[in-house]
């Protein structure tokens, strides 16, 4: 008999809810960006803490239209970004009081995980199902405020083998957006202005080992707008110098973790510019739908489950 598992996280881009259905479905997912003021790079933590415990009502409201609450038997949200002394964002107080109260009133489990936990559980259940949760997997997180290539044994133990030095990719991309006019976040908007340049591009890349360094990108990216380059060509090469990273880090890892599969996720990880340089010459790396691989709620819906010993028992 199935049971159902509710799945919250406030992370600094969106509010995000979600059910899953313990036969191995994910049953709703709802998400909610939050609202970044023109030529913005992102939002204070208050104000983003205020738009979350606004928000958090209204979706849960509309959750309710879609799907009988009183089946949930678990809750799970994530409190900080990861699982590590010390990690703390102030917008997942909101995540967590409105878990806190749910699953108070009703009585069931609260399961506290984290949004990095939560990124993985769904970027390896799209990926390949349950079957990734039993096994060690290379993972590769790659958002507005990481770029990790991690080692995930089961999503309960998670170490990071290599990140950037400096600026984060999902930076990179959004500061190149939001120079030519886009909102933030900027990524759908740069995905989709790269896609008009079929110029081929030789993207050069900052990696040594399985770290890396991208503040020289944005540096490059203005340079090539100075130097008369169009904005799509300026996109398409902000794109695949991340690319290029990605490959480089990935077989620096798999020479050391042969064997291991390699799940890419992260809002950065959704542009398919992306996964079509990574794929021709990583044929064999997992690229999840956007669904799962930006900010949501589901990986941590799944990991309530698990935690609560409704799933993968």
């Amino acid at each position: 008999m199935s049971s159902y598992t509710l799945g919250i996280d406030t992370s600094n881009y969106a509010t995000s809810l979600a059910v899953f259905d313990t036969a191995g479905e994910v049953v709703c997912a709802k998400k909610r960006f939050l609202p970044v003021k023109e030529g913005q790079l992102g939002l204070r933590q208050s104000d983003a803490l205020f738009h979350h415990t606004a928000a958090l009502p209204e979706m849960l409201k509309e959750l309710s239209g879609e799907f009988d609450l009183t089946k949930i038997s678990a809750v799970g949200v994530s409190e900080k970004p990861r699982p590590v002394e010390g990690s703390y964002m102030p917008c997942f107080l909101a995540g967590v009081s409105a878990a806190e109260a749910f699953a108070l009133a009703r009585g069931i489990p609260l399961v506290r995980t984290t949004h990095q936990q939560g990124h993985a559980a769904a970027a390896l259940f799209a990926a390949k199902g349950e079957e990734f949760f039993r096994e060690k997997t290379l993972l590769f997180h790659i958002s507005g405020g990481t770029t990790d290539l991690l080692l995930c044994d089961e999503v309960k133990h998670i170490e990071t083998l290599g990140t950037s030095s400096d600026l984060y990719a999902g930076q990179a991309v959004d500061r190149v957006g939001v120079k030519l006019g886009f909102g933030f976040p900027a990524g759908v908007e740069v995905s989709r202005l790269a896609a008009e340049c079929d110029v081929t591009i030789k993207p050069k890349s900052s990696v040594r080992g399985m770290e890396c360094s991208l503040s020289g990108l944005e540096n490059q990216c203005n340079a090539l707008l100075t130097a008369g380059k169009s904005p799509a060509y300026v996109c398409k090469y902000c794109l695949l110098c991340v690319a290029d990273t990605v490959v480089k880090m990935t077989k620096a890892a798999q020479k050391e973790y042969p064997g291991l599969a390699v799940v890419c996720a992260g809002g950065v990880m959704s542009s398919d510019i992306i996964r079509s340089w990574v794929q021709q010459r990583l044929p064999q790396v997992y690229f999840v739908p956007g669904q799962y691989s930006s900010d949501n709620a589901i990986g941590v819906s799944i990991l309530a489950a698990r935690e609560a010993g409704l799933w993968l028992k």
